[in-house]
């Protein structure tokens, strides 16, 4: 745990404020800017890396930390070891999901959970069943999953999950729905247009201005 120790000793209480404030004052911060960060990260995330094993528990503890660094070095540790990701990790990445949430951390585990949907498929089934979430962040990570996934997107679950999600006025809902056709539309221009005509009168302006963005 002395990375641990290591972010605490370099706290910046003045850029901490600057910090929190940007995010509207949701979370505290140590003040300890990205490039920082990875410098000061750089040696732990690359043994890390060579361990290959997940250490839940280290997560948990940064997780329980007060200050959002630590969720962002979580994240970090788990991107480092994306590859070793697996569907039985899917409940653990959920509760973090749904703890501490906003769209910083809830982003990062989209990735995370984007790349393990695609080299295990079967787990479709569990993000179609999130796009119905109560909660929204659960919701939000179905609909932009596939983010990066370009030719390989599953454009039948896309169109579901994205229906499952119409006519709601949560904001991160709405520009996680344009975001997720706008990608699309780089590789299915023609698809993204079609699906933007017929559901025009429920989606929101603010997802077809995001989602016709290239097309």
């Amino acid at each position: 745990m002395d990375i641990i120790t290591e972010f605490t000793k370099n706290a910046d209480s003045t850029q901490a404020k600057a910090m929190s404030a940007y995010m509207r004052d949701q979370f505290p911060f140590l003040g300890i800017q990205k490039p920082q960060r990875a410098v000061l990260s750089k040696v732990f995330l690359k043994s890390a890396k060579e361990e290959r094993v997940i250490d839940w528990e280290f997560v948990l503890v940064c997780w329980d930390k007060p200050e959002r660094e630590f969720q962002y070095l979580a994240l970090d540790y788990l991107t480092v070891l994306k590859k070793v990701v697996t569907p039985e990790d899917l409940p653990k990445l959920k509760q973090l999901a749904v703890t501490k949430s906003w769209w910083d951390t809830v982003d990062g585990l989209d990735h995370l959970i984007g790349g393990m949907v695609l080299c295990f498929p079967q787990v479709s089934a569990t993000m179609l069943e999130w796009s119905t979430d109560a909660n929204f962040w659960l919701r939000r990570i179905a609909i932009d999953h596939q983010l990066t996934y370009r030719e390989k997107t599953n454009a039948a679950l896309l169109a579901k999950i994205i229906e499952n999600n119409l006519g709601q006025s949560e904001f991160f809902i709405n520009k996680a729905i344009g975001w997720s056709l706008r990608e699309y539309s780089k590789v299915a221009p023609d698809w993204v247009r079609s699906f933007i005509d017929i559901h025009r009168n429920r989606l929101t302006p603010l997802s077809i201005r995001d989602g016709s963005k290239y097309i």
